[in-house]
C-alpha cells in the first residue's frame, strides 16, 4: 500500500496549474430584491447570503446551464411579469424552483414553476389525463402571476410573497405569529426556505453582472429563441406522431414545443388550444427525409435498453417521446412510439 502511495505521488500530474486561484465571491454593498432592501449590515443576513453566492458561484455547471437557459426563458416570462404588473426579480423564482426545466419534485409539483396539483387547478391549469399545463409556460407563468400577487396581497411585501410561494402561506403565517415579527429576515425558518430566499438574491446578482463571478460567456454561447408559429386545434388529434409528421417536423420536436400534451393524441371539447409549432429552417429538418413512426408493442421480459439497442436510438429519447420516467416499468402489451429516419 505504501509502495502504491508513493509511486502515485511520483507519477502524478498537478490538477491546477500554480496559476488557479478560488477568489472569494464579491458581496455588493448594497443589494435589493423586488425593489426590497436586502439588510447586508446584520452579520447572519451577510452569512447567509455568502453561502449561496459561494456555492453557486462554484457550481459552474448548474449556474452556467440555467444561465445560458434563461436567455432563452425569461424574455417570455418577464413580458407576462409586466403585464401582471409584479416585479421582474420574482422571474428567479424558475431559476430556484426548476432550473427552467420541465421536472416534478418528490411531492408531485411539476412545471417550471413547480405547481402542485390542487393550485394549478385553482389557478385555471388544465390537468387530466391527457393535458398538463403546468408545463405549458404561458399559462403557468400568468397562474404563478396571480398566486404571487394573491400573496402579495396578503403579506404587503414581495419578501414574503415569495417565501410563502415556496412554503405555503399558512406555514410562513404561522411562524410570524409564533416569532412576533412581520419581516423575513427576522425569521428562523426551516433550512430550505432560510436559504430560498438568499438563492434567488444570489441568483440576480450572478446573472446581472456574470464577469464579476468568473463566468466568460459571449452572445453565441446562448440557446436561442426558435422561429415559431401558431396553429389554432379545435378538432381531436388522433395520432400527434403523425400531425407532426404532416407539418414536417417529428413527434420530439412537436413535444419539445408543447410538453403540456402528454399523449400522441388531444382530445378537443368545445374548447379549441394553441400548438407552437417551429418553422422548418430553425429545426435542421430535412424535409426529402422520411420519418417511420414506428409503434412497438412491449413483451413480456422487455427492457428499455434492450429496445433502445434494437432500434438504434438512446434510451433518453424513448423516455422523451413517450412521457415516461426512468424508475416506470414497462408493462406488457401497451406501445411505445419510436420515431427513425426512412433514407
Amino acid at each position: 500500500m505504501i509502495k502504491i502511495t508513493y509511486l502515485l505521488l511520483i507519477f502524478s500530474i498537478p490538477l491546477f496549474s500554480q496559476d488557479y486561484q478560488i477568489k472569494y465571491p464579491k458581496i455588493p454593498n448594497q443589494i435589493t430584491f423586488c425593489e426590497e432592501i436586502v439588510p447586508v449590515n446584520q452579520f447572519d443576513i451577510l452569512e447567509r447570503l455568502e453561502r449561496e453566492l459561494i456555492v453557486n458561484t462554484y457550481w459552474h455547471s448548474s449556474t452556467l446551464l440555467t444561465y445560458k437557459r434563461s436567455k432563452k426563458y425569461f424574455p417570455i416570462i418577464e413580458q407576462i411579469l409586466i403585464k401582471n404588473n409584479l416585479p421582474e426579480d420574482l422571474k428567479y423564482i424558475v431559476v430556484a424552483e426548476s432550473g427552467f426545466q420541465n421536472s416534478t419534485s418528490p411531492s408531485g409539483a411539476k412545471g417550471f414553476w413547480q405547481f402542485k396539483k390542487g393550485t394549478a387547478e385553482e389557478y385555471n391549469l388544465e390537468i387530466n389525463t391527457e393535458i398538463d399545463e403546468r408545463y405549458h409556460l404561458e399559462k403557468a407563468s400568468q397562474a404563478a402571476c396571480e398566486y404571487l400577487n394573491k400573496l402579495y396581497n396578503i403579506f404587503n411585501d414581495w419578501t414574503l410573497a415569495a417565501a410563502a410561494y415556496n412554503m405555503g402561506e399558512n406555514a410562513l403565517k404561522r411562524n410570524m405569529n409564533e416569532q412576533k415579527v412581520n419581516n423575513y429576515y427576522d425569521l428562523k425558518l426551516k433550512e430550505e426556505t432560510s436559504r430560498y430566499i438568499f438563492r434567488l438574491i444570489a441568483f440576480k446578482t450572478i446573472y446581472e453582472n456574470p464577469e464579476d463571478y468568473g463566468f466568460d460567456i459571449v452572445v453565441h454561447n446562448f440557446q436561442k429563441n426558435i422561429e415559431t408559429y401558431n396553429i389554432n386545434v379545435s378538432e381531436s388529434i388522433e395520432d400527434l406522431a403523425k400531425y407532426a409528421l404532416d407539418l414536417g417536423i417529428n413527434y420530439k420536436i412537436i413535444k419539445i414545443f408543447n410538453p403540456w400534451i402528454l399523449n400522441n393524441n388531444l382530445t378537443i371539447n368545445n374548447k379549441s388550444y394553441k400548438l407552437i409549432i417551429p418553422t422548418q429552417n430553425h429545426v435542421y429538418i430535412n424535409s426529402n427525409i422520411n420519418y417511420d413512426t414506428i409503434f412497438y408493442q412491449i413483451k413480456k421480459k422487455d427492457d428499455i435498453h434492450q429496445i433502445a439497442r434494437k432500434f438504434n436510438v438512446d434510451v433518453s429519447q424513448i423516455l422523451y417521446w413517450n412521457n415516461i420516467f426512468p424508475s416506470e416499468k414497462l408493462k406488457k402489451g401497451n406501445e411505445l412510439i419510436i420515431l427513425q429516419y426512412n433514407e
